[in-house]
């Protein structure tokens, strides 16, 4: 792979095939070539990279040849089928879906906690949940001082974690409901405008959990590499067009005060505090979004617990950024291919 690979984007048309574009061209991401894929009712198209147009290809299993690096966000069916071709042809998957992120012999990263994964490739790196990567970035540094025994997570999930089509679809549905119009939802399973509602996939009948809930479990402890940590989440939509939010509720080993969890955020990588309780400012989605950083705030003491181990937070990202895109960028910056050509 030499310092200027081909890079082949696979779901270039939706919303994170976007921000996967416009991420590059920030970071100043060399690329030889890009093949933007997509399906056949997208193909000949164009979209612009870097000031020039890019006929949009086809996804078929031929269309890898001499790439080296594919970005994947096309759901875990695309991945599944086309993602080992991919490997196969050459290139180094970065996979957005949940594919792959439960395979043992996959690396499931977050180069803030555990770059150094990245290098366990078999070919294939999975990006984590958005709602996880949330998360575990402000709480990686703070398990890394005082290990964190259990976490409860209640999210609040923009519309950007369920694609291009659910944006549209708040966007749509607020001005039908503003104009006193009925707008019968058709990519949500429920009213999307001024209305909030259980994240939609699955549930589980026995647990009760959605698959939405049991991936931030899973990957939470995978990426910590911690199978005893305790986690709790509850995963809600709600009218938001992107960047998510989640209230955070942790207990950790030994007793921990808000001003050591400050000092903490405040080195903290990929992290930027938001906590002026004198203006009752804090983190907040029209501040996340288009931003890199998780914003942290609302940082205090834990009240139900006497004991002084807990400690009680709010957060909020830009899911199209650092829940997907921007990881998936950084990930391939720190390729091992890369950093050796």
């Amino acid at each position: 792979m030499s310092n200027d690979p081909v890079v082949a984007i696979v779901g270039v048309t939706g919303a994170v095939g976007a921000e996967f574009i416009a991420t590059m061209d920030k970071r100043g991401f060399r690329v030889g070539r890009l093949k933007a894929l997509a399906s056949a009712r997208s193909a000949g198209k164009t979209i612009d990279f870097r000031g020039k147009p890019v006929v949009i290809e086809e996804l078929t299993e031929r269309a890898f040849e001499g790439v080296d690096i594919a970005l994947f966000s096309a759901g875990s069916g695309i991945s599944k089928k086309f993602a080992p071709l991919a490997v196969k042809s050459g290139a180094v998957v970065v996979d957005n879906s949940s594919a792959f992120r439960m395979d043992p012999n996959v690396p499931l990263v977050i180069p803030e906690i555990n770059a150094n994964r990245i290098r366990d490739h078999k070919g294939i790196i999975a990006n984590p949940n958005c709602a996880a990567i949330t998360a575990l970035v402000p709480l990686w540094p703070i398990h890394q001082k005082n290990r964190i025994k259990r976490v409860i997570i209640s999210t609040y999930q923009a519309a950007s974690g369920a694609g291009a089509a659910a944006m549209d679809e708040l966007v749509e549905s607020t001005r039908a409901h503003l104009n006193g119009q009925v707008y019968a939802p058709k990519v949500m399973p429920h009213p999307f405008a001024f209305n909030l509602f259980n994240h939609n996939t699955a549930i589980d009948p026995e647990t009760g959990y959605n698959d939405e809930e049991t991936k931030v479990i899973k990957e939470t402890r995978k990426i910590f590499e911690d199978e005893t940590i305790a986690v709790g989440v509850t995963c809600v939509r709600v009218p938001v067009l992107r960047a998510h939010c989640e209230a955070i509720t942790f207990e950790c080993e030994r007793p921990i005060t808000e001003d050591e969890v400050r000092a903490i955020m405040a080195r903290a990588p990929g992290v930027r505090i938001v906590d002026d309780r004198a203006k009752n400012y804090f983190p907040m989605p029209v501040d996340a979004s288009g931003q890199d950083d998780v914003l942290v705030g609302r940082i205090r003491k834990d009240l139900s617990d006497p004991s002084g181990h807990s400690i009680a937070m709010f957060v909020a990202a830009d899911q199209l950024l650092k829940g997907a895109a921007l990881n998936a960028v950084q990930i391939a910056e720190l390729l091992p291919e890369r950093a050796m050509a």
